[in-house]
């Protein structure tokens, strides 16, 4: 690019030498208007001569020698060398653009790790990521990025994971805990055990994800593709027509000004600003998305998603947290840590998750000592011995089965009644919380013109409906295996327009039929999971479902822009085709509306990049 830009002012000094001076020598003139076109234009000559042997004839390089050589050949050399060097001024823009907006990703692509720290008798040597094995021990000092993914054996730090997840908070990690590749560990020093190699690390897939999403093309991108194809031959072909026919046909008519014009037409026909601008703002959509940890897998469905008009939710992790916790504990005639004292003991040797919820909202040490016996009932609850009571703890099938009196609970969630001694002295009420993130999701969508917000659960219909009714979803199917789910979707497709997109929005590892069967699959909460980035479309690294709402937004004006550009850039050019087809603009004004249209369309797809104007 700087070398471009050494040769643009160096030709553009000589020009203005011959254009100011005006010399009396018409051979100095000359000479300087062909060796300031010379610099600027011999690259552009090379390479459309190598494109016609390679089968490339009609690209802009070819249009662009064409119309600057044949107004050489009819004696207009400053407007041969203006063409040539306002093409490679557009040129230089097209450059900084692009690598703008490959800086604009630089951040996630500097989660690459350059070393690991890896342990070997006793000693600590610094290896190539690709060198250390599953199981061995790497060390990782302050300040330095996590090269491979692993187990913490040794040392808490507080971790930066913001080029993975676009959070600025760190995230706290202590001995037995995960660590994935591209964060960077901020305090301690952690002793840590790889657990995959770096080809299947976290931080691989990502960079591979990223690095390849520019495959998969938008529609928008093969139609300009396509456009380009057929419109360039044409474009020549009436030029040439242009150039010959009036002369022929028309009395007075000057061959001169009609190749003038021809050749005009040649200048603006250049379909640059849309061959350039449309591909750039897709790849900037998709780093900008990536900033706030969005990973989105091609330009066809970052395109996709500005359609979506229906957006289906899993509940499980998706819209809830996923862990049950104690919500309420009520006693009668006792204390309600001591009835959490007793639930806590008799459920001590299960490891169900409501058993884990309760010992941790009991949150003491258990002294097994004191529990006698336990006896686990299918489908009824734990019945055991335990501080020298019988305790029983299960739903309300056990209160009935042992005919022990109870006061029934209507609340939603999953209800544990304890009795001790045969006697009822109260219930736990245990659910799965709703994420605080999960309300401004919906009401993001909503905002944002999505139609219907549908949720699909396996669990209870009461459990269901109370969620939904508190997120304002319109719709939620509870109760649902699997295979209920797919069916469930597929009647959902059929409720959309034929324009229209469904949104599947789940954890990407139970739900990896669903996301395959809808337009587009999301996958929530995905760090670190193989599955999850495997199976989707989109990749949300965190947990947080409003993000979904930042990539529709980030979708819908990234669309806008390539529309925008498209609409401008043919605007302009078939405006200025007509009036250069008549002799009304000059070669000046093709020179605008090629290299001036390119350079807008360009400076307004960079407007992409800018993730601040997406609300949170």
């Amino acid at each position: 690019m700087k070398k471009r830009g050494i040769k643009i002012v160096v030709s553009f000094i000589l020009f203005m030498l011959a254009i100011i001076f005006n010399f009396n020598n018409d051979w100095i003139n000359k000479g300087l208007y062909i060796i300031s076109y010379l610099i600027v234009g011999f690259e552009i000559i090379k390479k459309a001569i190598r494109n016609i042997f390679r089968g490339k004839v009609f690209d802009e390089n070819f249009l662009m020698t064409v119309a600057t050589i044949g107004a050489f050949g009819i004696g207009e050399f400053p407007e041969a060398v203006a063409v040539m060097l306002f093409y490679q001024v557009g040129e230089l823009f097209q450059s900084y653009a692009v690598d703008k907006s490959r800086k604009s990703i630089s951040s996630l692509m500097d989660i690459r790790p350059d070393y690991a720290n890896i342990e070997r008798d006793g000693k600590v040597e610094r290896v190539d990521p690709d060198e250390v094995n599953v199981g061995d021990i790497i060390i990782i000092k302050p300040g330095e990025k996590v090269p491979l993914d692993g187990i913490i054996m040794e040392g808490k730090s507080s971790l930066d994971t913001k080029a993975l997840t676009g959070e600025s908070l760190p995230k706290d990690v202590e001995e037995g805990e995960e660590v994935l590749s591209g964060c960077i560990n901020l305090n301690g020093v952690l002793r840590v055990q790889i657990t995959k190699e770096f080809e299947e690390s976290t931080v691989s897939k990502i960079l591979d994800l990223v690095e390849n999403a520019s495959s998969k093309k938008s529609k928008s991108e093969n139609f300009i593709t396509k456009f380009a194809t057929y419109y360039t031959p044409i474009v020549v072909l009436i030029a040439l027509v242009l150039a010959i026919v009036p002369p022929l046909i028309i009395d007075g008519a000057m061959f001169s000004d009609w190749i003038y014009r021809a050749l005009s037409f040649l200048v603006v026909s250049c379909p640059c600003a849309l061959v350039i601008s449309i591909p750039l703002s897709f790849f900037g959509g998709i780093g900008a998305a990536s900033k706030i940890g969005v990973l989105i897998k091609g330009s066809n469905y970052l395109e996709a998603i500005s359609n979506a008009e229906i957006v289906v939710f899993d509940k499980t992790g998706t819209l809830t947290e996923g862990k049950f916790e104690v919500q309420e504990v009520s006693s009668i005639d006792m204390s309600k840590e001591e009835l959490l004292k007793y639930a806590a003991y008799a459920e001590n040797y299960s490891n169900h998750p409501i058993s884990i919820s309760v010992k941790m909202a009991y949150g003491k040490e258990i002294d097994k000592s004191k529990i006698e016996s336990t006896q686990e009932l299918s489908g009824l609850g734990i019945v055991a011995r335990v501080l020298d009571k019988e305790v029983f703890v299960g739903n309300d099938k056990l209160m009935k089965e042992k005919e022990i009196e109870y006061t029934k609970c209507d609340e939603v969630g999953t209800i544990l009644y304890v009795a001790v001694d045969g006697k009822y002295v109260g219930y736990i009420l245990i659910a799965d919380r709703i994420k605080r993130d999960s309300y401004n999701a919906i009401k993001g969508l909503k905002k944002n013109g999505i139609k219907k917000t549908v949720m699909l659960t396996g669990d209870k219909r009461n459990v269901g409906e109370t969620v939904a009714k508190k997120l304002g979803l319109d719709k939620v199917y509870a109760e649902l295996l699997p295979d209920g789910k797919v069916k469930r979707v597929e009647k959902l497709l059929k409720e959309k327009s034929d324009n229209g997109k469904l949104v599947f929005v789940g954890d990407g590892i139970n739900d990896a039929p669903v996301l395959a069967l809808s337009d587009i699959g999301i996958a929530m909460g995905a760090l670190g999971s193989d599955a999850a980035i495997e199976a989707a479309d989109v990749v949300i690294m965190t947990d947080e479902p409003s993000k979904i709402v930042n990539a529709i937004q980030l979708s819908k004006r990234t669309m806008n822009i390539v529309k925008q550009n498209i609409f401008f850039a043919i605007g302009v050019k078939i405006l200025v085709l007509i009036l250069s087809a008549l002799g009304i603009s000059t070669m000046w004004e093709a020179v605008f509306a090629d290299v001036g249209v390119s350079v807008i369309a360009i400076i307004n797809s960079l407007r992409v990049l800018n993730v601040k104007n997406i609300s949170k």
